[in-house]
């Protein structure tokens, strides 16, 4: 009687199954299939998506050794490869700047790369080839400490959907011509950028995230922008009113009329505030139901309108975050109080805002002022949560002593006042 051997299902699957299996792996693992038996000796090597990061490097402390180990095998792994590689992505390895990566790049650019993404450790910025620009079928692209020169006559990524630049050193002109060259783009990060003023024309665009420290920034034909997160880092506001000949509102949120969700981090509301007559704001943010605003100086009463104009003209607000800026002590805070008397305070309902969340608070006046109008406007308001300033006790028992006055326009409001340790 002769033995049949059980039939070899896994080795037998198409291609691209076993493909969906591999790059599942890390990258080194699937490498290795290639020692199960001689059907899997280039399973491995047609591979669409190559992912290399700390999972590929070796357990060694020596910097240089590390540095020689990753070269080698990516290089390798490429020399062996064969057919189209859609991914290329190389994170957390800390690869420094090397002349290899030029000819890994070269590589790619025959081989119809779709998503680049590479990260590179501290050391010198790698000065990124020209042959990057030849990568027409390039949609998504993320690079991190390169430098980045467009060659003469360059038009662009046509099918590019994705761009994240983290600390890229590129001119004003290249990155705004960059973008408006890319029909197509949907998201946009930009963080680490240094006395940058931008503009931004980009039709397609939905996503934007900015971080940096910016002398203006100016969105030109952005109308489908649902998400808009930015951190500004100013450190010289007299210049930034100086140079400031329009409002920088309208200049930066006057053209976005789908927005849905926006988090200003860093200076962004002083930044918002400057160049501004706030007394009226022709748009409506119909679809806007999450605003995150952070360090708001409430010791600065057009900071203050700024935050109020977004929530007055944002009728489908449902999440507001808000958090003070802990130094404010300006006398300014006891002063123009019948701000919070005025018609379009008065007439405000919030009538879709269900959750609201301050920290930071010090019990000043014009905080207290706001938690009263926000408490006296929000029919259907669920969840106010507020956090104190974690020092200031005199403050607390301030506010916990005029929460309890206060009306409240919802009867399922639940206030809940969370004490610093």
């Amino acid at each position: 009687m002769v033995d049949v051997l059980d039939p070899d299902l896994i080795s037998d699957l198409p291609q691209s199954i076993i493909e969906t299996i591999l790059i599942q792996l890390p990258i080194r693992d699937a490498v290795k299939t290639s020692l199960l038996s001689s059907k899997w000796r280039y399973k491995w090597s047609s591979i669409t998506q190559l992912v290399f990061d700390e999972k590929c490097v070796p357990n060694v402390h020596d910097r240089d050794i590390v540095q020689k180990s990753v070269v080698e095998f990516i290089t390798r792994l490429l020399f062996l490869h064969h057919g189209p590689i859609h991914k290329f992505q190389i994170t957390n390895t800390s690869l420094q700047s090397c002349s290899a990566i030029n000819q890994w790049i070269l590589f790619l650019s025959r081989n119809d790369i779709k998503d680049l993404n590479l990260e590179l450790g501290d050391g010198e910025f790698f000065r990124m080839p020209s042959c990057l620009f030849s990568c027409k079928k390039l949609t998504r692209l993320e690079l991190s400490r390169c430098e980045l020169d467009p060659p003469v006559g360059f038009n662009g990524f046509s099918c590019l959907t994705y761009l994240n630049l983290h600390q890229v050193l590129i001119s004003p002109e290249a990155i705004e011509s960059l973008i408006s060259s890319c029909p197509l783009l949907e998201s946009l990060s930009l963080s680490y950028f240094d006395c940058l003023a931008l503009t931004v024309c980009a039709p397609n665009l939905k996503y934007l995230c900015l971080e940096g420290e910016f002398k203006e920034i100016c969105l030109v034909d952005t109308p489908l922008l649902v998400e808009v997160s930015v951190a500004m880092y100013m450190t010289d506001v007299a210049e930034h009113i100086e140079q400031s000949s329009n409002g920088n509102f309208v200049k930066l949120l006057g053209g976005v009329p789908k927005l849905e969700r926006l988090v200003g981090l860093i200076d962004f509301t002083k930044y918002l505030s400057i160049g501004n007559d706030l007394g009226h704001l022709s748009i409506m943010y119909n679809n806007l139901e999450v605003i995150e605003m952070y360090q708001v100086s409430f010791d600065d009463m057009k900071e203050i309108l700024v935050v109020l104009r977004l929530i007055t003209n944002s009728p489908n607000l449902k999440e507001l975050h808000i958090s003070g800026s802990s130094n404010a002590t300006n006398v300014s805070y006891w002063q123009n109080l019948d701000l919070w008397e005025k018609g379009f305070l008065s007439d405000s309902i919030l009538s879709q805002l269900k959750l609201v969340k301050l920290t930071e608070m010090s019990g000043l006046p014009h905080e207290i002022n706001f938690i009263k109008f926000l408490l006296g406007s929000s029919p259907v308001l669920e969840t106010m949560s507020i956090v104190p300033c974690m020092y200031d006790l005199e403050g607390q028992l301030r506010m916990v002593v005029e929460l309890m006055k206060f009306r409240r326009a919802s009867t399922k409001a639940e206030v809940y006042f969370i004490r610093g340790d």
